[in-house]
Formats: C-alpha cells, sequence, structure tokens
C-alpha cells in the first residue's frame, strides 16, 4: 500500500507499507529510504519495534539519522578527507572537522524513486552525481526491502563510474519493548565478535583491533547493554557509552541478537558486515526528548576505512558492483 506522507519542496513524499496483518508489517519513506516502522504482533497485540515520526517536517528537522539509509558512505571518515589512487579528496565535514554518514544531506535527506513495488518488496533508487558531498564518480543506488512473516531482508546496490567510497546501512533505532519511554539499555544483547575497535578523539578508529574479554565490550554471552560508569574505561569516557565498532568473529552466527527487558521478542540480525556498529543512544534525547529511547544496531563495513589500510577495503570501482545485506529475524 502506498499513501501520501507529505510534501517537500513541492514533490510528494510517499510511505510504502509491506507485510500483511498476521505477521511482520514494515513502512518505507521515499524521503531517505527511510525505515518509519517495523511493527510485530505480540501476544496478539502489534508492537513497534523502531522510533519514528508521524510527520515529513520532523524528519526534515531531525540531525539524529532517525531510521534512513546512510550513505555514500555510513558512519565517519577523519577529517573529511581522504586519498585515492594518488589524488586527495575532500568532503563535506558535518560532525566538527570529521564526514559522518555521507555529509550535510548524503543519501538520508533526498527524495528516492519507487523502482518497483509488489505487496511484500520494494525497490528505491538514487542517483548520486560526482562531486556530491565532494565524493568522485557518479553512485547509482539501490535499496530493496522484502518482507516475510517473520523476517525483513534489506539489499543494497550499487555501481559507479569511478572509484569511490562506499558503505550503506540503515540507521533505525530500536526499541523491542512496548514501553518506548522506559530505558532502551535494559535490553539485553549478545554480539558474536572477539574484538572491536578502540577511537580516539572525534570516535575516529586508532587502526588497532582490541580483544574484548576482559572488558566493559564483551558481548559474546547476552547481557543487560546497558553500559557501566564511564568512568571505568576511557574507551567509554571517550563516547559518553557505546558509539563502536565490532569486528565479527569468523564463525559468526549472526550479527547481533537484541532481546526485549522481560524476553517476550527477539531481534536476530544477520549482515555482511564485517562490522557491526553499536550505539546505545546516550544523547538521543537531546535533539529528540520526546521520542522516546532506543539503540543503533549497524551492521556495516568498517569505520574509516578509505584511511585505514589495515583494514578491508571500502572502495567500489566501475565494473565490480557493491552489495551489501542486512536482515532481521523476529521471533516472539
Amino acid at each position: 500500500m502506498i499513501r501520501p506522507f507529505g510534501t517537500l519542496d513541492g514533490n510528494r513524499i510517499d510511505a510504502i507499507r509491506l507485510g500483511d496483518a498476521s505477521g511482520l508489517q514494515v513502512e518505507v519513506l521515499t524521503y531517505g529510504a527511510i525505515l518509519r516502522s517495523l511493527s510485530f504482533p505480540v501476544r496478539g497485540i502489534r508492537r513497534e519495534l523502531i522510533l519514528g515520526f508521524g510527520q515529513i517536517e520532523d524528519y526534515v528537522r531531525d540531525r539524529a539519522y532517525v531510521g534512513p539509509v546512510v550513505g555514500r558512505f555510513g558512519n565517519r571518515i577523519a577529517n573529511g578527507r581522504f586519498e585515492l589512487d594518488g589524488h586527495e579528496h575532500r568532503l563535506t565535514a558535518n560532525e566538527g572537522v570529521n564526514h559522518l554518514h555521507g555529509g550535510v544531506l548524503g543519501f538520508s535527506r533526498r527524495r528516492w524513486q519507487v523502482d518497483g513495488v509488489e505487496q511484500n518488496r520494494v525497490v528505491l533508487r538514487y542517483l548520486s552525481p560526482a562531486g556530491e558531498e565532494g565524493y568522485p564518480g557518479t553512485v547509482d543506488a539501490a535499496v530493496t526491502l522484502a518482507v516475510e512473516p517473520h523476517a525483513l531482508a534489506i539489499t543494497f546496490d550499487a555501481t559507479s563510474d569511478a572509484p569511490t567510497p562506499v558503505n550503506l546501512t540503515c540507521h533505525p533505532y530500536f526499541n523491542l519493548a512496548a514501553d518506548k519511554s522506559a530505558s532502551a539499555t535494559a535490553h539485553r544483547l549478545r554480539i558474536p565478535a572477539a574484538h572491536y575497535l578502540p577511537v580516539r578523539a572525534g570516535l575516529i578508529p586508532t587502526g588497532e583491533v582490541a580483544p574484548v574479554a576482559g572488558t566493559p565490550f564483551d558481548f559474546l554471552e547476552e547481557r543487560v547493554l546497558a553500559p557501566p560508569d564511564v568512568a571505568t574505561h576511557p574507551q567509554l569516557g571517550l563516547a559518553g557509552g557505546y558509539d563502536h565498532c565490532w569486528i565479527l568473529s569468523k564463525d559468526a552466527d549472526c550479527a547481533c541478537e537484541l532481546s526485549s527487558p522481560d524476553r517476550d521478542i527477539t531481534l536476530k540480525m544477520l549482515g555482511s558486515g564485517p562490522g557491526l556498529q553499536f550505539y546505545n543512544g546516550q544523547f538521543l534525547a537531546r535533539t529528540h526528548p520526546t521520542l522516546g529511547s532506543g539503540i543503533i544496531l549497524e551492521p556495516q563495513g568498517l569505520p574509516d576505512a578509505p584511511n585505514q589500510p589495515s583494514f578491508p577495503p571500502a572502495i567500489l570501482r566501475p565494473g565490480a558492483p557493491y552489495r551489501a545485506r542486512i536482515e532481521y529475524r523476529l521471533s516472539a
């Protein structure tokens, strides 16, 4: 079902609903390819599992990335610059001196075109011109959402006519509890990752790959995700809690597993990785004090990869299409 959600610069923004009343239902917007709703029956009552707004104006004003596809490069690029094939490229700096989630507008504040829609599947497309936010190359990007009764698969595809960094992911704030005002840090979380990326000022990776063993970053066994006092670990102090990337273990069965505080619903997330960014939402109330509490879990490539020679490369080149995938599997 497609319905109007508002207008932007004289153009209609649509909300597209997928799924049926007996299982998972999803609503995605043609603005930012925003995942506005993800709901599932729990104990016979449909429950919303992510945070969202009711009006397009709220999404336009939003600076906390509530629900959109982020790109061309999700996460941070240090100093808004990188060198590629002997040429330096300077990107828009929208988080201090650093570049975050594709820049001032990125992919998350653009109109996406509907490239095909069915009852349980939609394809949205955005053409990003060369020079946008400072990136080289024209990128043709598409996101496909496919809904099954207990799962949502999100597939990102892209091609480029010149080498350029690409790291696409989805940025919903999860809260599986019925009461969205209660702290989402009461959820339980498992991350099958033996290592994480320590950061320096600006939350830029230092380049070190550190073991989680013996640290607050160990989520190999499910536990309540609330961070300890930030004074207990310098990395927590830098981020005000968790806002780090975990390196998924090669034998990982998933990217993460999140359970509601009373364990009445569980979300198992799969992703093409190799990383999982986890942010416990510690600053969300500063920008949206009435929205509710939520956390971010983003399967993705590694942050600042264009400037980190030891990280897996994140450069999309002509003739070698980009594809990444996220899957949310629900059980109640």
